[in-house]
């Protein structure tokens, strides 16, 4: 199963935050970094596979274009979400792989050819759309995403852990590429993830607390 880092971007540093408030995110000051500045935060770290959110593109106050560009050649494969409200949203670069998220890609997810979908998730729903995930996942089907991520934006920073039940059941709805996010805590989380059958796992806080080994990271994969 791969493993990617996540980096949320804010006003040119990587900050840290907890359950989707990001108002209170601050610079990661902690962690295996000695710097919040991205592009030495990730060759100190030196992921395979690295997640990008550009908050300021988020919303809506600014971008993080050229970082994440330079970012995405010290990695083998970026994932960027960049707040994609249609097509002509997406990020042209080698290495990335762009997201559309439920939160700001819209209503009519047919319109979007390649990328991942990210089924965001607050308080067991989907946002905007206050829909059942697993029932998303369906509908996902016969969208022509390469693959989908369920990105759990309630748990994201806190480690609450994983629902092994819930995670296996939405395996179930869906066929290609499925990555989760949000709330891993321990080692038994990653090994949920992957018998649950999804192809990968984003990870930030469980790492900077030495719970998953850095590398781990650095090869990009637990199992």
């Amino acid at each position: 199963m791969k493993l990617f880092l996540a980096m949320d971007l804010r006003q040119n540093l990587v900050v840290h935050g907890k359950s989707g408030q990001r108002a209170t995110y601050k610079p990661l000051d902690w962690g295996f970094s000695p710097t919040a500045e991205p592009l030495g935060f990730i060759k100190a770290i030196k992921p395979r596979f690295l997640y990008i959110a550009d908050l300021d593109r988020i919303e809506g106050t600014g971008s993080h274009d050229a970082i994440v560009r330079q970012c995405a050649q010290e990695v083998g494969c970026c994932f960027v979400d960049r707040g994609c409200h249609a097509p002509s949203d997406f990020l042209e670069g080698e290495r990335i792989v762009n997201i559309v998220g439920t939160e700001t890609g819209g209503s009519a997810m047919s319109r979007y050819h390649g990328g991942v979908l990210s089924i965001d998730v607050k308080d067991g729903r989907v946002i905007p759309c206050g829909k059942d995930p697993v029932d998303v996942l369906a509908s996902a089907q016969h969208w022509d995403f390469d693959g989908s991520i369920l990105l759990n934006v309630s748990a994201v920073g806190t480690e609450q852990g994983i629902d092994r039940q819930l995670l296996e059941k939405m395996r179930r709805a869906y066929d290609r590429q499925l990555f989760y996010g949000g709330g891993v805590a321990t080692l038994g989380d990653l090994e949920i993830i992957s018998h649950s059958g999804f192809d990968g796992a984003i990870i930030s806080t469980a790492l900077h607390r030495g719970i998953v080994p850095i590398e781990w990271i650095r090869r990009g994969s637990c199992c």
